[in-house]
């Protein structure tokens, strides 16, 4: 039991997330949240994506994000970038953090340097 808990521990830490925090514009958070479900539903076809949902305090949320590779997180990008240009007339990007092993997280710096992600690399 212990050898099975140890490999699923592998799989399930060698994973990219993505960590965007929002601070919305006074008076417009209940606007933001009715958005949720479309940025669900558009996320929920991508098969790499490994779990994806909001939490929210206060004015600010989180969008709990996971991939499985630098590839499912890039796509995700080309597929939600509509609904994130909307959420962002409403919202702003204060912080975005990308998570991973360095080679996922390697092929995330150049089509990623635009947004000027934290990185945050896997500890071995």
């Amino acid at each position: 039991m212990v050898a099975l808990q140890a490999r699923d521990m592998n799989r399930i830490s060698n994973f990219v997330s993505l960590h965007p925090y929002f601070k919305v514009h006074p008076g417009k958070i209940d606007a933001f949240k009715a958005g949720f479900d479309a940025f669900v539903e558009r996320t929920a076809n991508e098969e790499k994506n490994l779990f994806y949902d909001f939490t929210v305090n206060g004015d600010e949320v989180f969008c709990r994000e996971g991939y499985a590779n630098a590839e499912g997180l890039l796509t995700h990008l080309e597929n939600v970038g509509a609904l994130l240009a909307e959420a962002l007339k409403i919202a702003d990007l204060i912080r975005l953090e990308v998570h991973g092993p360095a080679a996922e997280v390697e092929k995330l710096k150049g089509p990623m340097a635009h947004l000027n992600p934290a990185w945050f690399i896997e500890a071995k």
